[in-house]
């Protein structure tokens, strides 16, 4: 009787025990299971977002900016700054700063939430000759329409760029993105400096002003 009652007894803890041990893995599964997802979204909105960090840029025309940190036209001295801010103090940028003023859109550019800037180096500014320059410099309409033609609405880093193969200008018409890395093209023109990064926009330096398409 005595042996029947230890065996009944024996039988109750090891039923115990089994379902404590399978309460524990279903913990455990769920934990996993759970915290996967998490982890996937922020690293798919980490890459969507279009941010860049200095240490992300590229392209040949990047030697010309200012290497030491402290300079506001730096690298690291624009990171902090709205796009057309940011562009006043790079020396690569003087002349499409100028336009954006005669253009009246540095409150425009500034204000923007998450911008994708393709911005044409002095030189490419310079090939118009100064005639046209200070032609279009007295006709903010039209500028302005030119101006915009070189800004998308959305935040795009050069792999996004890459990725989408085209994308939309604020003027609504298309520009064309081609090649990668060093390779990488808008509407054929080279990019001189890519994923620059500042407050509101990542910028692209170009190496050619964009002509929009006849409407």
């Amino acid at each position: 009787m005595r042996n029947s009652k230890l065996a009944i007894v024996g039988a109750i803890a090891a039923a115990a025990l089994s379902a404590v041990a399978c309460g524990s893995g279903n913990t455990a599964s769920s934990t996993t299971t759970t915290a996967a997802p998490t982890t996937t979204t922020t690293t798919t909105q980490a890459m969507a977002d279009g941010v860049t960090k200095t240490t992300d840029v590229f392209g040949p025309g990047c030697a010309g900016v200012p290497q030491d940190p402290s300079d506001e036209g730096s690298l690291q001295g624009m990171v902090d700054d709205p796009v057309a801010t940011a562009a006043s103090s790079n020396p690569l940028l003087t002349k499409l700063v100028a336009a954006v003023k005669a253009a009246g859109l540095v409150d425009t550019l500034n204000s923007q939430e998450a911008i994708t800037v393709f911005a044409p180096a002095d030189p490419a500014f310079a090939e118009l000759g100064d005639a046209k320059f200070t032609e279009l410099a007295n006709d903010p309409a039209t500028l302005g329409k030119i101006l915009q033609y070189h800004v998308v609405g959305k935040r795009y880093d050069a792999e996004g760029l890459a990725s989408a193969g085209g994308v939309k200008a604020l003027t609504g018409q298309e520009l064309k993105i081609s090649g990668t890395g060093d390779g990488m093209t808008v509407n054929g023109v080279p990019v001189l400096c890519g994923n620059v990064p500042t407050k509101n926009a990542t910028v692209f330096v170009i190496g050619k002003v964009l002509s929009p398409p006849a409407a």
